[in-house]
């Protein structure tokens, strides 16, 4: 902490100086003097009750600053804000504030008025980056899986694959794509549900882009989606812990691929509640995971009988 404080205070000193304020110096909170400066975040915090005295500072400590090599220069420049994937512009667009400037000529008005005009291509980026953010806030999916989901879908409009196809269908295809590659435990299923589209659209866009953008299919892990059905059950941490054995162990001995992973959660859920004395019927189970049962008992009968449960006491390897 002392040596952050100290490594702050020119920064501090300076911004001081440029800024002719006095409640930076004071947390208006607790009172207390001094706060630290994060030069990273452009925030003043004080150090004794975290309260964040000011925000979005711009930094000045490089400006006016002489630079001897490549490496200082670029250590030293200043370009803006950096660039956002989930902006239909990127964030590198330029917008006309008439509002300071009311007297404007004929020719600046005409300038303003194509600026604001939209093109086809930038009202679809438009229309695809407020679905994807719509939909992760739904399903709270991370910024970085917003971000990418974004940078794919660039790739298929400049690939002309939106053709005769639901900008709606593709950006819930291409979730669905990037929470299979970063392995976030989302199905199609609560995609489609939050998304409104038909599922053949989606599965049909889906396969477009694995095909065009020769994207490699990765392969579905059952495992990580045994603690959010598990919650969803009520059942316990031992019952979770059994399910993933029978799963690791089921995957082990056979092919998983072309096979439905919910039935095969379904199935190994239900024998680890049998086996624990937690018992769930076969209709709630299915009702939850959203399969039939009769593919839950195919399952089901499968690992009951290749599968050896351990005894109590015994441990699971």
């Amino acid at each position: 902490m002392n040596e952050l404080i100290n490594s702050n205070e020119n920064s501090q000193n300076q911004l001081r100086d440029t800024m002719d304020t006095e409640d930076l110096n004071v947390c208006p909170e607790c009172g207390t003097p001094n706060p630290l400066y994060d030069s990273s975040r452009g925030e003043f915090t004080c150090m004794n009750c975290g309260l964040v005295i000011s925000d979005h500072i711009i930094d000045s400590e490089l400006s006016g600053r002489r630079s001897f090599s490549a490496e200082e220069k670029a250590k030293r420049e200043t370009k803006g804000s950096p660039i956002n994937a989930l902006m239909p512009d990127i964030g590198l667009s330029t917008v006309i504030d008439i509002s300071k400037t009311p007297n404007l000529s004929h020719r600046m008005r005409r300038i303003f008025k194509w600026n604001t005009r939209m093109s086809w291509s930038k009202r679809n980026m438009l229309i695809a980056t407020t679905e994807i953010k719509r939909i992760g806030t739904i399903l709270n999916l991370p910024q970085h899986i917003k971000e990418y989901a974004a940078k794919i879908y660039r790739k298929a409009f400049a690939a002309n694959l939106l053709r005769g196809r639901s900008i709606k269908a593709m950006v819930s295809a291409i979730i669905y794509y990037v929470c299979r590659v970063e392995k976030i435990p989302r199905t199609l299923q609560e995609i489609i549900d939050v998304s409104s589209v038909q599922p053949v659209d989606v599965r049909r866009c889906y396969r477009t882009i694995i095909r065009e953008l020769k994207l490699s299919v990765p392969a579905i892990d059952p495992t990580i989606l045994v603690p959010k059905y598990i919650a969803a059950l009520e059942l316990s941490n031992d019952v979770e812990k059994t399910a993933l054995y029978i799963l690791k162990k089921y995957m082990k001995m056979f092919p998983v691929g072309g096979k439905d992973p919910k039935g095969l959660i379904a199935a190994a859920i239900y024998l680890a509640a049998q086996h624990h004395g937690e018992i769930r019927s076969q209709n709630r189970i299915s009702q939850t995971l959203k399969i039939t049962e009769v593919t839950l008992r195919s399952r089901f009968k499968e690992m009951q009988r290749l599968i050896r449960l351990p005894k109590p006491g015994e441990e699971q390897k």
